[in-house]
Order: C-alpha cells, then sequence, then structure tokens
C-alpha cells in the first residue's frame, strides 16, 4: 500500500471515528436541551428548582479502547456501541433525596426516551459507600441518513454525594487504586455522614415547604403576577374569571 492509500485510509478511518463520537455529543445535547427545559419549568412555574447543576462528558477513544481490552471485546466501532454503556454521560446534582426521583419520574415520562436500565446505589449503596442513582436512558438522534438510538448514562445525586464520590476519586486517582485500609474506613465512614447530612436536609426541606404552603394564602398578588425571561406581566381580573370557569368545566 503506497503513501497515497494510506492517508486515504486514515483520512476514512477520522470521518467514522468522528461521525461515531458526534452522535453520542448530540444526544447529550438533547438530554441537556430537555434538563434545562425541566430546570426553567421549575422556576417559573413552582419557585423551586431540584437541579443544582449538570455536567456532561464524552469517553475518549483511548479510554474506550482500554475498556474493550479489560473486558476482552472485538476492537471495533460496533464493538464500542454494542459493549460500552457509558460513552456519553451525564450527572445531574441535586439538594435533596426527594429531587433525585423526581427527577428521574420526570425524564422517565419523556415519551421519546427510553429508560434501558436503573441502578439504585442509594437505596442500595455500594460496600463502599458511593450512593448515587443511575439511569441507562436511548435518545433518538436524527440524522442526514436516518435515526439512531443512542445510550446516554444519567447519573443522578445530590451535593453531598457528589463530593463524597469527587473525594474517593482524588484518593484512588492519588494511590493508583491501592488504598490503605484505614482510608478505605474513613471514606466509607464520610459516606455514612453525608447521608445522615442527606436524611437531616432532606426533614428541613419537608418542614419548609409545609410552611410555605400554610403560608400561600398571603401570597395572592405574587399569584397575580407572572416573570418569564426577566420580563413581568400582571394578570387582568377579567382573564383570572376565564381560568377559573375553565377549571370548573
Amino acid at each position: 500500500m503506497n503513501s497515497h492509500d494510506q492517508l486515504e485510509q486514515l483520512k476514512l478511518f477520522k470521518n467514522k471515528i468522528t461521525r461515531f463520537l458526534m452522535v453520542y455529543k448530540f444526544a447529550l445535547d438533547e438530554m441537556e436541551t430537555k434538563i434545562e427545559i425541566l430546570k426553567e419549568e421549575f422556576h417559573l412555574l413552582h419557585d423551586y428548582n431540584p437541579i443544582e447543576h449538570t455536567k456532561s462528558r464524552l469517553k475518549s477513544p483511548e479510554s474506550m479502547m482500554n475498556k474493550l481490552f479489560r473486558k476482552g471485546c472485538e476492537l471495533s466501532l460496533e464493538s464500542m456501541k454494542r459493549n460500552i454503556k457509558d460513552i456519553a454521560g451525564i450527572r445531574i446534582t441535586c439538594s435533596f433525596i426527594s429531587d433525585i426521583y423526581q427527577i428521574s419520574d420526570m425524564l422517565r415520562r419523556q415519551h421519546d426516551l427510553r429508560i434501558i436500565e436503573t441502578k439504585d446505589y442509594i437505596k442500595h449503596p455500594k460496600a463502599n459507600g458511593y450512593q448515587s442513582l443511575h439511569l441507562l436512558i436511548e435518545v433518538p438522534v436524527y440524522m442526514s441518513d436516518g435515526m439512531e438510538s443512542v445510550c446516554v448514562e444519567v447519573q443522578i445525586r445530590t451535593i453531598a454525594m457528589d463530593f463524597w464520590a469527587s473525594l474517593e476519586h482524588k484518593i484512588f486517582y492519588k494511590y493508583n487504586e491501592a488504598v490503605p485500609q484505614h482510608l478505605l474506613q474513613e471514606l466509607k465512614a464520610a459516606a455514612d455522614s453525608a447521608n445522615a447530612l442527606d436524611k437531616q436536609m432532606e426533614r428541613l426541606h419537608r418542614e419548609i415547604s409545609e410552611i410555605k404552603e400554610a403560608n400561600a394564602a398571603d401570597e395572592d398578588d405574587l399569584i397575580k403576577r407572572i416573570t418569564i425571561s426577566n420580563q413581568q406581566f400582571s394578570l387582568p381580573s377579567s382573564l383570572l374569571d376565564l381560568i377559573v370557569e375553565e377549571t370548573k368545566e
């Protein structure tokens, strides 16, 4: 094979891997758009946003190859798609444990998404103390030559869970996964403390919500105003009367 043929083959392979990764990137874009819409909806209608922030990432080709090696799988793009389910990943961080399941339910109600696997490490934590809710979701991506179903791993966790997981990852990276036993025990204790904090904050959140509902009668004036994209609208009495009549029907 001459140098020209080699160059053409390299160009062909580059186009294939670029398209392969691009489809997963578009799937992440779709998920982030859906999550952003949910955030905006909750901000406008419920005056509360269960989603603190999100972070997405694509596995690198090198990372995917290493994973195929470890699993003893065929080295090909098709094998990557079939055997690696976390090529595209998105992490959603919340304030409270109840938010995690609320967000999960909202994603399940999206008719164009298909939940193919759920791993609940909150109800069933890992032995090291790790907690999070993992969803494998098939996302439809429409390309010029048709639709592809793309798997995205969604991890939903509280701020405390995320802090612990980040710390644990840094410690394992520093020790190249050979972590001393006493540190493993301290990490597990820290996970238990984070879980206790989450439960305490959940109780406070519930009590504050009950107080807010009790004071709802004092918010009549606020109900008559709508704010969308920093623009405020007053609701005329005639429109309010019309809405009330429609709800009676």
